[in-house]
């Protein structure tokens, strides 16, 4: 059974491994260049972002990443979400992604968004499980690391006086 809590110092071997091990297509999730030495150690040092780890026997099974955003968006958070493919299909992801919205009802956001690649249906079906809804589809938007254009699917999910959020928070009253 994996443990589910925030990346902390002394986690930037388990995440440099985690990250190494992912596949190029698993790589779209993440923004920034994984081969770029200090990336893990950037992450946890960086007191914006608020990054959840999916942990079993010391390995980073999966990775969480709430990032706010700033000035007129400031009430929106980006989630980014990354199960390894040898660790999916046991939930890791709704409980990464259950972890991340709790933590933006915590800070106060009103709405969080994902972006995910259009074509990739049980990523699609994880968030809309979750109470996430399309807002936008944007046609060849991503360029992925093969040179291929992808279309890219917005979805968001409205924490704000939703209490379909709040039953999937745990935080429905009665």
């Amino acid at each position: 059974m994996s443990d589910i809590r925030r990346l902390e110092p002394g986690d930037e071997a388990a995440l440099s491994e985690f990250l190494a091990a992912l596949p190029p297509g698993d790589l779209t999730f993440i923004k920034e260049e994984v081969g770029e030495p200090g990336l893990a150690a950037a992450w946890v040092a960086d007191g914006r972002a608020v990054r959840g780890i999916a942990v079993e026997d010391g390995r980073v099974l999966g990775m969480a990443a709430l990032i706010p955003g700033v000035g007129w968006s400031a009430h929106v958070g980006e989630l980014r979400l990354v199960v390894h493919p040898a660790h999916r299909r046991r939930r890791l992801g709704s409980a990464l992604a259950r972890w991340a919205l709790l933590r933006a009802a915590e800070r106060g956001l009103r709405k969080l968004t994902v972006e995910i690649v259009a074509e990739q249906e049980a990523a699609e079906a994880l968030f809309r499980n979750l109470g996430f809804q399309p807002e936008a589809l944007l046609v060849g938007q991503i360029r992925d690391r093969e040179g291929e254009f992808r279309d890219l699917l917005l979805l968001a999910h409205h924490l704000d006086g939703n209490w379909s959020g709040m039953a999937t928070l745990g935080l429905g009253g009665d």
